[in-house]
């Protein structure tokens, strides 16, 4: 009889697993009609651009992006009003919903759920300052199992990393004080990238943190200079969290894109609790960015305000969880041994050192070599070994990789051995007329035999055809309109932009060729 009942009650509980689909969408300034004083001053009630047809077709549209995503909990930022949020959860399926706003802010955040509230919060980040924004924490009981979602909206990159700091510390600080083993979800807009860390250290009026970043140091999305994998998070302090956007390929990050930059300010951060395979789990490559074709088609569909008419500036992120036991460790099988260069691409980082061999080096110049096996890709090397000699074959070891404003390099040889001599290294550079240079495929390798027209910082190789020239410090450049051959180009990549980088004034001359 006790042997049935348990049967029982396992088949009840699996008979009542439940997946279910969480997202966060920035809806981008949905203001409503009347005045309070708040308004961003493009958004003031019946003005010019902002009237009753535009709030009409901003509903309709935002409504429409929502209602596809189809989301069982929905973040939302920017959201002016309670009223503006009652306007548009009228036009969705969402019977529950919450909106939370400070008083001197112009936007405020919300969640719409197609499960009841238990209860929610605020989190206020700093009372001295009005252009602040609450964090709103809110409880659910999903099939009888605790979740929390944070939501939220830091602030944006106008002003320095110090006050996206100010709102993880405020989030960490909430976190801490959940019973042991809460299951809890970070997201929103935190204007940051996933990698922060990296891609902002180099800006002087965002970096006023000794390259700290609240993302990634303050919510340990980081340990020891490496991003969390997920074949960390259980092997690591109790405070480590997984970014989700590490689930896809790299050349698909991105929820909005600023002057040309792919980037990724809206994330879904899950704790270490959703892998422990109790409650609720996350569902492991199961997120994504929403973008069907008519928010966006090679360009953001974002709203216009003088045709009243677009979505956001923001695409919407998602994934999914489940009441039901996960499976990670067969996840571990699938990691392969690095061998080839090719390898690299598929990691973000390295959990031991990697030995490559027979890699040639195309190119020294500096702090820069660029190597590469024959028959497969190739890669920079910051900071090589003085040794190495462009021609030479060597086998290399290494442990750390790094993504300059998206270029993948190689840090850190700690030994080589030179194998050889590559007589005619130089045929292993790729033919500039007879390469797609805007195949990330490409990245990282050696161009010749390229032939253009130089205006303002572009070459022109063809109608309507142009690749950015980046020139290092001391290179005595084109003038405007010269036609120029390039024999030793690497090819590059800086913040998702496409680039030849020339090193040495030999790498280019000038020529009578004309192209255009």
């Amino acid at each position: 009889m006790k042997r049935a009942l348990c049967f029982f009650l396992f088949l009840c509980i699996n008979l009542y697993a439940l997946d279910f689909k969480v997202a966060s969408y920035n809806v981008e300034n949905l203001f409503d009609l009347n005045y309070d004083g708040t308004e961003y001053k493009e958004y003031i009630p019946n003005t010019k651009y902002w009237h009753k047809k535009a709030f009409k077709n901003k509903l309709n549209n935002i409504s429409r992006v929502i209602n596809d995503l189809d989301a069982d909990i929905l973040s939302l930022q920017e959201i002016e009003s309670q009223a503006a949020f009652e306007k548009l959860k009228s036009k969705t399926k969402y019977k529950y919903g919450v909106f939370l706003k400070k008083k001197t802010s112009s936007v405020g955040v919300a969640v719409l759920s197609t499960f009841p509230l238990v209860k929610y919060e605020g989190i206020d980040v700093d009372r001295y300052d009005k252009y602040s924004r609450h964090i709103l924490k809110a409880f659910f009981n999903i099939n009888g199992k605790d979740l929390v979602i944070y939501v939220n909206h830091w602030r944006s990159k106008r002003a320095a990393e110090s006050t996206r700091i100010k709102y993880a510390l405020a989030l960490k600080k909430d976190i801490q004080t959940l019973k042991k083993g809460m299951d809890y979800i970070i997201l929103g807009d935190l204007n940051s990238n996933y990698d922060e860390f990296l891609t902002f250290k180099y800006d002087d009026k965002l970096n006023d943190t000794y390259g700290i970043t609240g993302i990634n140091q303050i919510l340990n999305t980081t340990f020891d200079g490496n991003l969390i994998s997920k074949e960390d998070i259980n092997t690591k302090q109790d405070d480590i969290h997984y970014n989700l956007w590490l689930e896809i390929k790299k050349q698909h990050r991105f929820s909005s894109i600023f002057r040309s930059e792919n980037i990724t300010p809206d994330n879904i951060i899950v704790s270490k609790e959703l892998f422990d395979t109790e409650a609720i789990s996350y569902v492991s490559n199961s997120f994504n960015v929403f973008k069907p074709p008519y928010i966006y088609r090679k360009y953001l569909n974002r709203w216009d305000m003088r045709k009243a008419k677009g979505y956001s500036d923001h695409l919407p992120v998602f994934a999914y969880f489940s009441t039901d036991k996960q499976n990670y460790a067969l996840k571990k099988s699938s990691i392969k041994k690095i061998t080839k260069i090719s390898d690299l691409y598929m990691v973000e980082k390295l959990s031991k050192s990697v030995e490559l061999k027979n890699a040639v080096v195309l190119y020294k110049a500096g702090k820069i070599a660029v190597i590469k096996q024959p028959l497969d890709r190739a890669v920079a090397v910051y900071n090589p070994p003085k040794e190495l000699e462009a021609g030479r074959v060597y086998n290399l070891v290494f442990d750390k990789l790094d993504s300059y404003f998206g270029l993948k390099e190689i840090k850190n040889i700690t030994s080589f051995k030179e194998t050889g001599l590559y007589k005619n290294y130089k045929q292993l550079y790729k033919n500039g007329l007879q390469t797609d240079l805007f195949n990330l495929e490409n990245q990282n390798e050696m161009i010749k035999n390229l032939s253009g027209v130089y205006k303002k910082g572009y070459l022109y190789t063809g109608k309507n055809k142009k690749i950015k020239l980046y020139f290092k410090k001391g290179i005595k450049k084109p003038e405007d309109k010269e036609n120029i051959f390039i024999s030793s180009g690497h090819l590059g990549i800086y913040r998702s932009k496409i680039q030849i980088i020339l090193y040495k004034q030999s790498d280019f001359g000038l020529t009578t060729r004309q192209i255009l």
